[in-house]
Formats: structure tokens, sequence, C-alpha cells
């Protein structure tokens, strides 16, 4: 039985390791399809997104690991990867009833880089 390989239009893999910028912009075109209107409104949504949930997460509100949650795969979807990594730290020392003070200023940090780095990014052009 012939598979027909020749005849799919294969999708680039997300990379093994992402690009070292706080937003990986070959991951969110991928993501949006390459449509440069998308990766505007995404990047726009996420950054005001990131901001708010940063700030809320600094209260450590009874709902803090489903905001770390959220946090993460926002940002994992648009290739802000510190971001998610840091949330995801966060997440799990919320969890595990750890000491967040390190996490929290880790993920203000990688918060704050991801969005000088969109507001660079939505500044162009």
């Amino acid at each position: 039985m012939s598979l027909h390989l020749d005849r799919i239009d294969w999708m680039p893999s997300p990379p093994l390791a992402p690009d070292d910028g706080p937003i990986d912009i070959d991951h969110l075109r991928r993501m949006t399809l390459g449509d440069a209107t998308l990766e505007r409104e995404v990047l726009t949504m996420f950054s005001a997104q990131a901001s708010r949930l940063a700030e809320a997460l600094a209260a450590m509100p009874t709902d803090a690991p489903a905001l770390a949650h959220t946090l993460k795969g926002s940002a994992r979807a648009i290739g802000a990867f510190a971001v998610a990594d840091a949330a995801a730290h966060l997440e799990t020392l919320i969890k595990c009833g750890g000491d967040t003070a390190e996490a929290l200023s880790e993920l203000d940090e990688a918060v704050t880089q991801a969005g000088a780095a969109i507001d660079a990014f939505l500044s162009r052009d």
C-alpha cells in the first residue's frame, strides 16, 4: 500500500531550539500561516494579556495556577518561549507550595522583554 507522501503538503515543524529572542518570529509566522495582519493582531492581544496576567499573578489569587497555565499556553502559541517557561515554572511552584517570589520576578522580566520585542515589531513599517 503506497502512502503517496509526494502528494502531501508538509507544514514545517517548530525548531527543536527556539529563536534566542523574546519572540520566535518564525514560530509566530507558522502559527499565523504567514498572515502579517494576524501576526500583529495576535501580538497586540498577547502583550495586553501577558501584562494583565503577570499583574494579577503578583497578588497570588486563588486561581493563580489557572492564570499561570493560561499565560503559558498563550505564550507558547505565539513563540514567547521565555514567558511560557517562566509561567510553567511559576505554575509548578504554586501547585507544590514552593516559594514563588523569584519565579514571579523571572516571569515579570520575561513579560517585560517580550513586551519590548512586541512593541519593536509592531512599530516597524
